[in-house]
């Protein structure tokens, strides 16, 4: 199973880092990975792979929520299945 992972808020030092040690510590491959700073805003925007991931989707999801807490930052978790349920009549 395949999940978007955004971040957006004022850029700081190690916010690849931080998500980054997440990731890892909960098992979920980051596949591809695009950011850029626009008018002094972080944005990142990761594709990652959960089918190996240790912990249940709401885990995760809460996980990602307290770290965008503690960096000042919005951090989310969207499964591919959601964009593709979007976009299919």
């Amino acid at each position: 199973m395949k999940a978007v992972i955004t971040v957006v808020g004022k850029d700081t030092v190690g916010v690849v880092a931080r998500v980054g040690g997440v990731c890892g510590s909960l098992n979920i491959n980051i596949e591809d990975i695009t950011q850029s700073i626009m008018q002094e805003m972080f944005c990142m925007i990761m594709l990652v792979d959960l089918s190996r991931c240790t912990a249940p989707h709401e885990q995760v999801r809460a996980a990602l929520e307290q770290l965008g807490k503690e960096m000042g930052m919005q951090v989310t978790i969207t499964r591919l299945e959601v964009f593709e349920a979007m976009h299919h009549i």
